[in-house]
């Protein structure tokens, strides 16, 4: 908003890897309606459980293992997939203590980290040694792809919108059974991802949207919403002279504490 010198209302489209957020829980998958004085949560992904918390910044397939939990309860640990059998046993049956205790396994709405559980699901990344890196590649495994196919998605009708990861994760464990191209999953996954974008945007009913965060990095994601969006009749906003991810919180701080000042 501060970059373009947009005014409220708008909808922001908020899509990182980890931030805290003020009901306690890891922050990561927004959708915020801004006004002149303040923002609300409209929406957001649906959480999952991260076992080992900040381990799974740095290891996808604890990301995976949350999201297989999410679904399945004690019997994701049964199940034939990549991101299980990148750890031992004795691991495996930790986690599972864990996530039944519900001890160092915070919740979470982050894209980033549904993002890596996707990667590591098919079997791209279960270890990074940097932010992004199975996002990354994920990203790159859609090169010379072009389809309009999307795994499906689901809002719940709560306030603030859940938006249900369930549709698609489930569509993309199909696909992995059927040993269907790296390169097509993805691009589904990444599809579902704008689909739920516009479909949000059509339940907020605000015409401007704000599309921001590291995920927005991802030049796939980023310029298929913006068409979409498009499409839906809505006005797209981004990121193009100041960073999407982390450089940009200090701006906002900057008019956020202006904003209050002026209030004064």
């Amino acid at each position: 908003m501060a970059e373009h010198r947009v005014r409220a209302p708008v909808l922001g489209v908020s899509w990182d890897g980890t931030g805290y957020g003020i009901d306690g829980t890891v922050w990561g998958g927004e959708f915020l309606t801004v006004d002149a004085k303040a923002f609300t949560r409209a929406a957001h992904w649906r959480t999952f459980r991260l076992p080992g918390g900040e381990a799974a910044v740095r290891e996808p397939r604890r990301s995976a293992v949350g999201l297989l939990y999410a679904l399945y309860g004690e019997a994701a640990f049964q199940e034939a997939l990549p991101p299980l059998s990148a750890f031992s046993p004795g691991d495996l049956r930790v986690l599972s203590r864990l996530l039944a205790a519900g001890l160092n396994v915070p919740e979470t709405s982050s894209a980033g980290r549904l993002f890596d559980a996707a990667a590591s699901l098919i079997g791209l990344r279960q270890r990074a040694t940097y932010e992004g890196q199975a996002a990354m590649e994920l990203e790159f495994a859609l090169e010379g792809i072009e389809t309009d196919e999307y795994y499906p998605i689901m809002l719940q009708d709560t306030s603030p919108v859940v938006v249900d990861w369930e549709p698609l994760i489930r569509g993309l464990l199909a696909d992995i059974q059927r040993a269907a191209p790296v390169a097509w999953m993805s691009a589904r996954f990444h599809n579902a991802l704008v689909e739920a974008t516009a479909a949000v945007a059509q339940r907020v009913g605000l015409n401007q949207v704000i599309l921001t965060g590291g995920c927005f990095q991802n030049r796939y994601l980023l310029e298929r919403t913006i068409r979409r969006l498009r499409q839906a009749g809505f006005r797209p906003w981004w990121p193009q002279h100041f960073p999407p991810n982390d450089g940009s919180i200090s701006l906002g701080q900057l008019v956020a504490a202006a904003r209050e000042r002026n209030k004064e």
